[in-house]
């Protein structure tokens, strides 16, 4: 796990908001991952969700299926929004669409 510099179960806790810890990196970007992620932000509804990550690129690629599937942004407008949160990984962003593309059929 990625170190922390606050205590993030404490202050999500303290927020209210629950926590979940779901690792996206080299080894995990699998349709398991996307799955879990995926139904998380679905069963969240209308919901206050915060999603982060260090630098906001693995957000980006996580949420891809959410804003397309789930908000019904074209692929483009989910792009830039992606972007606008920190998407900068060419392979982040090819897993996001290419999870969306075959779970729209």
């Amino acid at each position: 796990m990625e170190p922390r510099p606050l205590d993030e179960p404490a202050t999500t806790q303290r927020l209210g908001l629950e926590y979940v810890v779901v690792p996206v990196g080299p080894g995990t970007m699998t349709d398991a991952t996307m799955d879990r992620i995926h139904g998380i932000l679905r069963q969240a509804g209308d919901a206050p969700v915060f999603v982060h990550c260090g630098s906001g690129s693995r957000v980006g690629g996580a949420l891809l299926p959410y804003l397309m599937l789930d908000q019904g942004l074209e692929e483009e407008e989910a792009v830039d929004q992606a972007m606008r949160v920190g998407l900068r990984s060419a392979e982040l962003l090819e897993w996001g669409l290419d999870y969306a593309r075959r779970k729209s059929i």
